[in-house]
């Protein structure tokens, strides 16, 4: 019998979510969560790439994340939540892997080499240079068939793609090579026009902000620096808050640009309505969040129960693994 098919998607627990995660993932994994059987993981580990020096920051970043997921309608009963580091698994098969996987291929690839740049690092730590091999393993124990991501992200899934298939080669056909699923919007810029929205940027809006913290921040956005007088016609296409309606505001996106084009519009009368908007998606997903925060004890049982059942699906690919390896050394003999 066929298993329905399975997608692997999830989180850094670096601090709480934003409407960037919400566009990029949130909103497929609520929509795919009736289709698929869906993994979503907590990628403690891989928080620690640049989080090392406060390890502290993670129980209270893993309910965060927890909780934002949760909030925006992710089904516990649907979907199953683990914790990263509490599948040893993982961390088996990503050293499984880094033993084929090249120093120079790591070093090019392109997100890795923006978020050096980003982060400002000389000097580049073994953890974060091979993050990309904890995710093929991340995505690869439990043998998923879909990744939905960013595509920032499609440089991973390639190279996930290239050791699954390297993998099946050197020893047996056991691993299954993951497609990746694109969302329709990616990307979303910070408010401030000059990069995507990023919690260490600090130029985004959460999906726990209340909404006069919402009303403040795009008030602040950046807009056409040429409209300078209510008179100006704008051009919306270099405007960051017009890329927000055209995220969140469909229905309303062609009168907004032709309002902003002939100058029947202001700059503060269009972020109003914006805020509006936000404030309207937001209000739901508040709710619920503040269901979930009053009881912390719930989240906690419910990451206890999904990371005991992942524990057992890679339990049992990794026994296929060791064997298709000729490592499984003591099988079937009552040892360890």
């Amino acid at each position: 019998m066929n298993r329905r098919k399975r997608i692997l998607t999830g989180d850094r627990p670096t601090g709480k979510l934003h409407l960037g995660h919400y566009v990029g993932s949130l909103q497929n994994r609520v929509a795919l969560q009736n289709d698929f059987d869906t993994f979503i993981i907590i990628a403690d580990i891989q928080a620690l790439t640049t989080n090392f020096d406060r390890p502290e920051k993670l129980k209270g970043d893993v309910l965060n994340v927890a909780m934002d997921n949760l909030s925006v309608g992710v089904d516990p009963e649907k979907a199953t939540f683990f914790i990263q580091s509490l599948i040893p698994e993982i961390a088996e098969l990503t050293t499984f892997y880094s033993m084929f996987v090249t120093v120079n291929s790591l070093r090019h690839n392109p997100t890795i080499k923006s978020e050096i740049q980003q982060y400002g690092y000389n000097d580049i730590m073994y953890g974060f240079l091979g993050y990309p091999v904890s995710q093929a393993a991340d995505i690869t124990f439990c043998k998923a068939d879909l990744v939905p991501v960013g595509d920032d992200q499609l440089s991973h899934i390639e190279l996930t793609r290239r050791i699954v298939r390297r993998f099946n080669e050197l020893y047996k056909p056991v691993l299954v090579e993951p497609e990746a699923m694109v969302s329709k919007i990616s990307r979303l810029v910070g408010l401030d026009g000059n990069s995507k929205m990023g919690k260490s940027l600090n130029n985004g809006i959460y999906l726990s902000d209340d909404a006069a913290t919402v009303k403040q921040k795009i008030r602040a956005a950046v807009t056409d620096a040429s409209r300078i007088k209510l008179s100006d016609k704008g051009n919306p296409e270099i405007c960051t808050v017009f890329k927000y309606h055209n995220a969140f505001n469909e229905g309303e996106v062609n009168h907004i640009s032709e309002s902003c084009r002939s100058a029947s519009i202001g700059c503060s009368a269009c972020k109003n309505n914006l805020t509006a908007r936000i404030n309207n998606i937001l209000e739901p997903i508040r709710e619920r969040r503040a269901f979930y925060e009053d009881r912390p004890e719930q989240v906690l049982e419910m990451l206890i129960s999904g990371t005991n059942k992942v524990r057992g699906v890679a339990k049992e690919v990794m026994k296929e693994v060791r064997e298709a390896m000729s490592i499984g050394y003591f099988d079937n003999s009552g040892c360890c």
